[in-house]
C-alpha cells in the first residue's frame, strides 16, 4: 500500500473517530441526571430514635438498624455515598411532637438540600418547619387523611415519599388474629400514649372489629412502662394482643420486651414488623420495609437533580409478608391452622 493511500486512510480514520466521539458525547446522560462533580449534598434526617447504635459526629448511626443500612444501600445505588459526596445530619425526636418541631427547625436552619423524615410525627414537624426545602417521608400510614399531602398521585407542595402499609391492612391483621383463634372475642390494642389514639382506632380498626365480632380496648403506654399495660390487659381478660404500628417500637429493645410480655401472659400477638416475630412475637403482617427503605434513594436522587417533590407520586407498598413463629404458638398453647401456614411467607421454628 502506498504512503499516499495510508495517509488518506489515516485521515478518514481520524474523521470517523471524531464523529464517533462526538456521537458518544451526544448520547451521554445530561448533567441533571447525575451528581454534579465535586459537589457534596447535605441531607437532614429526622427520625424517632437511633436505637442502641453508636452514632458518628453528625448523630447518624455508624452501623444502624437493617432499615438504616437499606437506606444507605439505596443511596449508594444512586451514587450518593455518605462521607464522600453526601453529608447527613441526624436528629431524633423520641416521638415527641414538641421535640420534633424544634429539631426540624434546627435541621432547616442548616439549609440542607433535602430533609428525610421517618414517621408521622416527624413528617408533620418538618412540613410545619419549611415550605420550600424538599421533604421525603417514609413510615407514614395514610398521609392524605393525616393532611400531609393533598393526594397520592400528585402530592403538591414540598413533601412526597413512600407511604407505609395502607389503612385497610390494620383490619387484615385483626382478621389474621381471628383466623388463628376462631373463638377470639376480646383484643387488646397496645399503643403509645397519644391524644389521637382513640381516633386512630376508630378510623382504622373498629369497622373491621365489628365485622369480625371483636371487642377492642386500647392500652396506652406512657414512656416505656409496658408491664403496667400488660397487667391491665390480664385483669380485664383480654385474649389477644394487637401491637399498633409505630416506628417507635421498632427501636431499642422494644420488640423483645413487647414479645416477651405477650408470651409471658400467653397472649397471641400480631405486630407490624418481622423483627417482632424474630424477637418472639407470634405473627407479623407487613410490607417489605427493606424495599421501602431502599427505594428512598430514588426519591432523593430525583429531587436533588431538580424534580419538584410535589410532582413525584407517593408510592404505596404492593407486596406484603406474613411471618409466623411456630415456637411462640406452642408457648402460648396454640396450634397454627393449616390455612395460615400455607399463607405464610415464612415460618420460624
Amino acid at each position: 500500500m502506498s504512503g499516499q493511500k495510508c495517509e488518506i486512510l489515516m485521515k478518514h480514520g481520524t474523521a470517523i473517530l471524531i464523529i464517533v466521539l462526538g456521537l458518544s458525547i451526544l448520547v451521554q446522560p445530561p448533567a441533571s441526571e447525575a451528581q454534579q462533580p465535586g459537589r457534596v449534598y447535605r441531607i437532614g434526617y429526622l427520625a424517632i430514635s437511633p436505637g442502641n447504635y453508636e452514632t458518628d459526629a453528625h448523630n447518624c448511626p455508624i452501623g444502624g438498624t437493617p432499615y438504616w443500612q437499606s437506606t444507605m444501600a439505596g443511596l449508594r445505588e444512586r451514587g450518593y455515598v455518605q462521607g464522600r459526596n453526601l453529608l447527613i445530619e441526624c436528629r431524633y425526636s423520641e416521638n415527641q411532637f414538641d421535640r420534633a418541631i424544634s429539631l426540624a427547625g434546627e435541621l432547616v436552619s442548616l439549609a440542607p438540600d433535602l430533609v428525610l423524615v421517618s414517621g408521622t410525627t416527624q413528617a408533620r414537624a418538618a412540613k410545619q418547619s419549611t415550605q420550600t426545602i424538599p421533604i421525603v417521608m417514609y413510615g407514614v400510614i395514610d398521609p392524605v387523611s393525616r393532611g400531609l399531602v393533598s393526594n397520592l398521585a400528585r402530592p403538591g407542595g414540598n413533601l412526597t415519599g413512600l407511604a407505609d402499609t395502607p389503612a385497610e391492612m390494620e383490619g387484615k391483621r385483626l382478621q389474621l388474629l381471628k383466623e388463628l383463634t376462631p373463638t377470639l372475642a376480646h383484643v387488646a390494642i397496645l399503643c403509645p400514649s397519644a391524644p389521637d389514639q382513640d381516633a386512630w382506632a376508630s378510623r382504622y380498626l373498629e369497622p373491621a372489629a365489628r365485622s369480625l365480632g371483636l371487642s377492642l380496648r386500647i392500652y396506652g403506654v406512657v414512656g416505656e412502662d409496658f408491664a403496667v399495660a400488660f397487667d391491665a390487659m390480664v385483669k380485664t381478660g383480654e385474649e389477644a394482643l394487637f401491637v399498633a404500628p409505630t416506628p417507635q417500637w421498632n427501636t431499642r429493645d422494644y420488640p423483645q420486651r413487647i414479645a416477651g410480655l405477650a408470651k409471658l401472659h400467653r397472649l397471641p400477638s400480631i405486630g407490624q414488623d418481622m423483627r417482632f416475630v424474630e424477637a418472639g412475637g407470634l405473627m407479623s403482617y407487613t410490607a417489605d420495609a427493606y424495599a421501602i427503605s431502599r427505594r428512598i434513594g430514588f426519591y432523593v436522587d430525583r429531587i436533588l437533580n431538580g424534580v419538584n417533590p410535589g410532582d413525584l407520586p407517593v408510592e404505596q407498598p404492593t407486596r406484603f409478608y406474613l411471618v409466623i413463629n411456630r415456637r411462640t404458638a406452642t408457648a402460648v398453647g396454640l396450634t397454627i391452622p393449616q390455612s395460615l401456614l400455607l399463607m405464610a411467607d415464612e415460618v420460624l421454628d
